[in-house]
């Protein structure tokens, strides 16, 4: 199976302009990404999706792949789409590997691979919850799943609501699941997806994978033990630093 690692990389952002070139003990974010990703042999080629020549530049020059793609992409999805149809050899998966997570564990990488079949449209990871704090914080999606291991929804309140238990207690009585922003496309189904327009409940939660699920694809997921951080603001970079120390 022919599976392509897009690590998309936008350079603008609202809290931390040019995010992907800060540096992390010596070696950029977007840097550590890559070094991580390329450690999957089951990833046939790693790429990194940009909208901006300097991190392009800078890609090419750690001797890594990378191809520009439009500043206008609202998604990293829409930009993942946009870099697999300027590669010139086909792949049934595309894996979208979060360019704010330098140490993101291949372990993770591996595990989304391994749910992969051909009648998988759509996959993606989450960890249980297990701090009160993760459950009340809407800038974590939580994720509800059904039997056969789907997303069935995804929602930044906490969910599932739990009658007659005080919410102190949720995360004792039911395992709550937090979603982890790694995912993987079959590459017929990321070519459906983003001619999709976007839904009401992805407007009401600003999450774009309920644009998916209220059209009627599944989300395969895999359960990880493994935390990760992700980079949002340049006061993340400092704790970056301590843990990578």
């Amino acid at each position: 199976m022919k599976i392509l690692g897009i690590i998309p990389a936008r350079y603008e952002s609202s809290r931390f302009p040019g995010k992907p070139l800060a540096d992390i003990a010596g070696q950029s974010m977007i840097q550590r990404v890559y070094e991580q990703a390329s450690k999957v042999p089951a990833l046939t080629r790693v790429l990194v999706a940009t909208d901006h020549k300097d991190i392009y530049d800078h890609v090419l020059a750690f001797g890594g792949n990378a191809v520009i793609t439009s500043p206008t992409h609202p998604t990293g999805t829409d930009r993942c789409f946009e870099a697999l149809h300027k590669e010139d050899k086909y792949y049934e998966f595309v894996v979208n590997i979060q360019g704010d997570e330098p140490f993101i564990a291949p372990e993770q990488i591996e595990l989304l691979i391994s749910i992969l079949s051909p009648s998988v449209e759509l996959a993606t990871l989450v960890k249980k919850i297990g701090r009160e704090e993760e459950l009340n914080d809407p800038n974590e999606a939580k994720v509800v799943i059904n039997r056969k291991m789907e997303g069935i929804y995804f929602s930044r309140s906490p969910i599932p609501y739990q009658k007659d238990t005080p919410r102190s207690e949720w995360i004792h009585k039911h395992a709550c699941y937090k979603h982890v922003g790694i995912y993987a496309y079959r590459s017929d189904v990321l070519d459906l997806i983003t001619k999709l327009s976007v839904s009401s409940l992805e407007k009401a939660e600003s999450l774009e994978q309920l644009r998916w699920i209220e059209n009627g694809y599944a989300i395969k997921v895999a359960i990880t033990e493994i935390e990760s951080m992700c980079i949002d603001t340049p006061e993340d970079i400092k704790e970056a630093i301590r843990l990578f120390a």
